[in-house]
């Protein structure tokens, strides 16, 4: 027997003449072929450091094996802890018992009673996966087997259940995931649902990594009563400088369910397209340009309504209306001029006629040259040109071109306690129509024409501060006096705006008109805008009062030849602690001796509570003989919610249209979270249009759901939402 003590020994065997170990220890003695090392031992091999209680080295057999606190270390992340490890690396082979692994960043960790590798690839025998504190975890997976791939960082898990506060609620044959955050392709957490007219809904997201720069998820979903579905997003990144995204779906409803609830489609589907570049110019022409170019596009298609609500189990959280808008706009910017080109479309969905004739804005171009200066800067000067081409499929069409100049004229006066000015603005106009008109004397209106009309505007106003001992009081009055002089028309223009030979579109009750819909006035009448303005606050520079008070006065008389002071205007913001605030905005028409408007909103927030009721009131008396417009507006917002400790949360919301007698919005909930977990419960009551066919055509009426929320999230492995929607009731809108 040789022995040799060392109060730290090193030694270094070539294995295949690649891979290379070296053991670091305080004692080490030898025996035969084997060589034993204690205290405090450090075994480097391959990438991976591996310190342990007492290793043994058979150089005959080529087999490492080390025994207590057994620590591997790959970088700065554990690979795996246990009591015992056997490495053949001869073969490239390893055992460990028992074992343990966790990733360092996400805190998910496995463990088991054995597991044996070769090449990388872990054999894990059954064993328990959680992300919680291992002594008393809140959720476990236990799974029969599972394996692991070092490389590729990802786990198999087969007969996985899942446990919640050691109750088995979930059982999946297979489940898996990515100890690594770059993308890859598998499936994503499914959407589960339950509802009483579409009976079990399920949605299964699939993840597809085509490339560096783009993916593709699709999410096919099954409604059991109602029918089935495809939606699909590619996702793109085409240079540092762009990004974009394709949506499309299909859903196919069941013929019993469609004949049922009166739908006006049995098929669904659409496309979406957003596409974003910021230097589109250099990138698509090879542009070498001072200025910035960019353009972007949201492009929305659908045949009705319900693409968008099946687009998900949750209804609520999407945004549905009877209009759905696309554009696409190009622009490029330089120090002095501004160029922009905007396509504008309205889809309206509600029904084919009004699709139809909807006026589109295909395109829009507009040449804006900055504020510019003369006479040492007390001359200032803009310029905007607009051209639209108006067009539909139904209706007149047309081309309007616009140009506004203001010049102005600026200086102080006072000792720079009054500011003065003097505004000149030209604004100029032309009209040309094509296409046939709706009905035969409208054709009379719809004439070449142009516009030409130059403003006066005097301003005069004063901005003074003082500081007190705790705050600061600013105040600022202004008088701004605006006067039209001549203005000249012809053609379209006059017929429109005298009453005597067409409605007046000048009146707001003449707003929705046929013959209104090319004209896009204020009505210019001689006023006086008076504006008083007032700040007070605090040493550290927060805001705790704002005042604001705004009286137009009409000089001249307005489109009914009445005299009459514009609507005064009051608006309020007191923030009287650093959790309450109270804010209004209210507006009385002296010309209909009525409030017509206010929005009134008080809130409070500190680390317990977010509490906040907001009210809105309007009366438009000149939509009282309309058809299509309310005269009324009278809606009602209430949310609120109350933190009990750092995991608990409770919140409500409540939304009610009171003019139309429509509870639009309800929810109450709680949210239970922890640093491994999260679950919430939530009831929610929403109402959504839908498109239903009533025999003699289509019409927009609404459904109003009643969900259950149940929400899970297991971090870092992810959750899911699942809703049961208990009742749907259909109303006319």
């Amino acid at each position: 027997m040789f022995k040799l003590l060392l109060t730290l020994f090193l030694f270094s065997v070539s294995l295949l003449a690649a891979d290379q170990v070296e053991m670091y220890a305080k004692k080490v003695e030898t025996v035969d072929s084997k060589m034993v090392a204690t205290g405090d031992v450090l075994v480097i091999y391959q990438d991976s450091y591996i310190s342990a209680d007492r290793a043994t080295y058979d150089q005959n057999s080529s087999e490492l094996e080390l025994f207590g606190n057994v620590v591997s270390l790959k970088g700065n992340e554990y690979q795996f802890v246990g009591e015992h490890i056997l490495i053949d690396m001869e073969h490239d082979k390893k055992e460990l018992s028992p074992f343990y692994m966790i990733q360092k960043e996400s805190k998910l960790w496995v463990s088991a009673e054995k597991t044996s590798a070769c090449n990388n690839k872990y054999d894990i025998e059954a064993g328990i996966v959680s992300g919680c504190n291992p002594e008393d975890p809140m959720w476990e997976f236990h799974f029969s087997s599972s394996d692991y791939d070092v490389d590729e960082m990802w786990l198999n898990m087969y007969n996985a259940r899942l446990y919640i506060g050691g109750i088995p609620v979930f059982y999946f044959p297979y489940f898996g995931y990515s100890f690594n955050t770059s993308r890859r392709s598998g499936l994503l957490m499914p959407s589960v649902g339950l509802s009483g007219s579409e009976g079990v809904y399920y949605e299964q997201p699939i993840y597809i990594v085509m490339g560096d720069s783009v993916d593709l998820e699709l999410k096919p979903q099954l409604r059991s009563k109602r029918g089935q579905g495809l939606y699909a997003t590619l996702r793109f990144v085409d240079s540092k400088d762009s990004s974009g995204e394709f949506t499309a779906g299909y859903f196919q409803e069941n013929d019993s369910y469609a004949t049922e609830n009166q739908l006006a489609n049995d098929r669904h589907y659409g496309f979406g397209f957003k596409y974003e570049n910021t230097r589109v110019l250099e990138n698509w022409f090879g542009l070498d340009l001072k200025g910035q170019s960019g353009l972007y596009s949201d492009i929305q298609w659908m045949n009705d309504v319900d693409y968008i609500n099946l687009a998900s189990a949750d209804t609520i959280n999407n945004v549905t209306s009877n209009q759905v808008y696309s554009r696409i706009n190009l622009f490029y910017n330089e120090e002095d001029n501004y160029y922009g080109a905007y396509l504008k479309y309205y889809l309206n969905l509600e029904d084919d006629v009004k699709r139809k004739t909807t006026i589109q804005k295909l395109p829009s171009v507009q040449y804006h040259h900055y504020l510019d200066t003369f006479l040492d800067q007390h001359l200032y000067y803009t310029l905007n040109v607009n051209a639209d081409n108006f067009t539909r499929e139904l209706g007149k069409e047309g081309n309007e071109v616009k140009l506004d100049l203001p010049l102005s004229l600026q200086t102080t006066l006072l000792d720079d306690y009054l500011n003065v000015q003097y505004k000149a603005n030209v604004d100029g106009r032309l009209i040309d129509f094509h296409g046939t008109a709706a009905s035969t004397p409208l054709e009379s209106i719809y004439q070449s024409g142009y516009y030409a009309g130059l403003s006066h505007q005097f301003d005069a106003s004063s901005n003074v501060i003082k500081a007190y001992d705790s705050y600061a009081h600013a105040m600022g009055l202004s008088a701004i006096y605006t006067t039209y002089g001549t203005q000249e028309k012809s053609g379209y223009y006059e017929a429109v705006s005298d009453s005597s030979t067409s409605v007046d579109c000048d009146d707001p009750a003449n707003s929705d008109a046929v013959e209104c819909e090319f004209y896009n006035f204020e009505e210019r009448i001689d006023n006086v805008d008076i504006q008083f303005t007032q700040y007070i606050i605090d040493d550290d520079g927060h805001e705790l009062i704002y005042h604001r008070l705004s009286q137009p006065i009409i000089v001249g008389t307005d489109s009914k030849g009445r005299n009459s002071l514009g609507d005064f205007e009051n608006e309020f913001r007191w923030n009287m602690t650093q959790e309450l605030s109270f804010y209004n905005d209210t507006f009385y028409s002296y010309l209909y001796g009525v409030w017509s408007k206010t929005l009134n909103t008080i809130r409070y927030k500190d680390k317990v509570f977010n509490v906040g009721l907001s009210y809105l009131y309007e009366n438009r008396p000149y939509y009282s003989t309309s058809l299509t417009q309310n005269q009324y507006v009278n809606y009602l917002n209430v949310d609120a919610s109350y933190r009990y400790n750092k995991h608990y949360e409770y919140f409500t919301k409540y939304a009610f249209d009171i003019e139309d007698n429509i509870q639009k919005y309800a929810e109450i909930g709680f949210l239970y979270t922890k640093r491994c977990w999260q679950f919430g419960l939530k009831y929610a009551e929403n109402n959504r249009p839908v498109l239903v066919d009533t025999g003699s055509g289509t019409e927009s009426q609404s459904i109003r759901d009643r969900y259950v929320y149940f929400t899970i999230v297991l971090r870092p492995l992810g959750g899911s939402e699942m809703n049961y929607r208990m009742t749907d009731t259909l109303r006319t809108n």
